[in-house]
């Protein structure tokens, strides 16, 4: 992997061919120049979850944003847009690696499980905090949002999604909870109230119902959302300023800290140790539920 080369670039032009030329195992990455507009697709290797190595891969490339497009660069040559979408057509993200997680818990490793969730909440928190620059972040969903995968969606400023675009959080359905950022940041758009009561369902939500509590901020048709994406940030490049600087204050007023999602990764942990031997049939159930869907995908 390459990385880009935290010298300032001289001007967009320089970046977005910069930018074209970095390369990651799971993840395509260009810029669009014109809009100042960061494009992230999630491209795992195998199972459409958050492994490791798609971790490891978003870090990196959140690094380099912030040393690319940095504070003291000319207004002209700032980034805007920070874009996190899907290269796996009709699948966003499953979420957490299932298979890990039931290799880690068979082996009693509270250790490791702590770390992958450690390594996940930094991941969602950088994009929370829009990489601390005056950019607004938006998940562009097309496809199956579920577990990790929504919580990393609801880390974003915005949640763009098309029509078929499914959402979930079945962690339940094996007598687990999503400790990946969703009571957090579910508690602060919902309620408490009606953040518990969404997770306790283990439901699967359309675009359509989130639109209509306001989880989903634009629904697109299916095969539109990236146009609908774009004609947002045409039509919003006027007062881009005014919006960024909202969702910074946004943050400040009910702000989700690192350390919160830390604390909770560490009661996900603990709880994850203690699932029976049915809890981790249920489990690998829907491990296999996922290979299927991949291969689907891919065939």
């Amino acid at each position: 992997m390459s990385r880009p080369s935290p010298a300032r670039i001289g001007g967009l032009d320089a970046a977005e061919a910069q930018i074209a030329a970095t390369t990651y195992e799971t993840l395509d990455v260009k810029l669009d120049a014109a809009r100042r507009l960061f494009w992230c697709h999630l491209r795992p290797l195998e199972r459409p979850c958050f492994s490791p190595e798609l971790l490891r891969d978003v870090a990196a490339m959140q690094r380099s944003i912030p040393q690319m497009f940095h504070r003291d660069l000319p207004a002209e040559e700032s980034l805007r847009y920070f874009v996190c979408a899907s290269a796996i057509p009709g699948i966003f993200n499953l979420g957490g690696d299932l298979g890990l997680f039931g290799s880690l818990i068979k082996q009693g490793d509270l250790a490791g499980l702590t770390r992958y969730g450690y390594a996940a909440v930094e991941a969602i928190h950088r994009n929370h905090v829009a990489f601390d620059l005056p950019v607004v972040t938006i998940a562009l969903v097309q496809g199956d949002a579920l577990g990790g995968g929504f919580e990393c969606a609801l880390a974003h400023d915005l949640i763009i999604a098309e029509r078929s675009a499914k959402f979930g959080l079945p962690e339940v359905l094996f007598n687990l909870f999503p400790g990946m950022g969703a009571y957090s940041f579910l508690s602060r758009r919902l309620g408490r109230q009606a953040a518990e009561k969404f997770i306790f369902s283990g439901r699967i939500h359309t675009a359509q119902e989130l639109h209509e509590i306001g989880l989903v901020d634009v629904l697109a048709e299916d095969g539109e959302g990236e146009a609908a994406l774009l004609d947002y940030v045409d039509r919003n490049a006027r007062w881009h300023n005014s919006r960024q600087a909202t969702y910074r204050a946004r943050r400040r007023v009910d702000p989700v800290e690192l350390r919160e999602l830390r604390d909770v990764v560490e009661v996900w942990a603990e709880a994850a140790i203690r699932l029976t031997d049915q809890d981790l049939r249920r489990m690998s159930r829907l491990t296999g539920a996922q290979d299927r869907r991949m291969s689907a995908t891919a065939a």
